[in-house]
């Protein structure tokens, strides 16, 4: 085939080419929009069911029914801004995570300790700055640990991270609640959380260790990234 032939093959080539690259680019500025529209409604509605349940709370005819309704608009309001910590790097490229992991946990800490007396989710170790797309699922992971430690160990729980190698770390969540039931394994549990856990883990290509917690009482949950 001659060089003359060649070209306008070339160049047609060139044309689908930067068409379907166009397209692309539309899909996901549209699917961006999709998104940013959807958690605009939901973080709305949030806010609705937060002010009905606080006015609710104003006209209750029981200073019980006040602070129980009262009690329900915090926390759903707590939801409201974990969703928004777990989505605020979604346009960053870089964060630094202790910071971020101490205000998504402050989140956690409001809507599962519901005792007043409990201490609070400490997070613990040396700042770290790193990419985004390690930082979210990794958040996302810590979100479900916390809150299977605070449903099933209601105890005081430490995330912490550290440095395992020059290369390596480590990211833990640890409770002193009653530890975890023998031979437990995080792969044949039918729990949706371990499961959105074991997900998460594939996805960043992390490696999950089960361990006793600080002196031997509760459970570690280490991640190893």
């Amino acid at each position: 085939m001659s060089s003359q032939a060649i070209e306008p093959e070339l160049h047609a080539a060139g044309s689908r080419e930067e068409a379907w690259l166009l397209e692309k680019n539309d899909l996901s500025e549209h699917q961006a929009m999709l998104t940013q529209e959807f958690d605009h409604r939901l973080m709305n509605g949030i806010q609705l069911i937060v002010s009905l349940l606080a006015l609710q709370s104003r006209t209750a005819t029981t200073p019980e029914a006040a602070d129980q309704l009262a009690i329900a608009a915090c926390r759903v309001a707590s939801m409201g801004r974990i969703h928004r910590q777990l989505h605020v790097l979604d346009h960053q490229d870089r964060v630094e995570f202790k910071d971020y992991l101490n205000d998504l946990c402050q989140d956690l800490s409001s809507l599962l300790i519901h005792d007043s007396s409990a201490q609070a989710i400490a997070v613990e170790g040396s700042k770290l700055d790193m990419p985004t797309k390690l930082a979210i699922p990794l958040a996302f992971i810590v979100s479900e640990l916390i809150t299977n430690s605070a449903k099933y160990a209601r105890s005081h729980v430490t995330v912490r991270i550290e440095a395992t190698s020059p290369t390596e770390r480590s990211l833990s969540v640890i409770d002193d609640g009653p530890g975890l039931p023998e031979g437990f394994k995080p792969a044949e549990s039918k729990g949706l959380g371990m499961k959105i856990v074991q997900s998460l883990l594939q996805e960043i290509g992390g490696d999950l260790r089960i361990l006793q917690g600080d002196n031997g009482c509760g459970a570690r949950f280490t991640i190893k990234f």
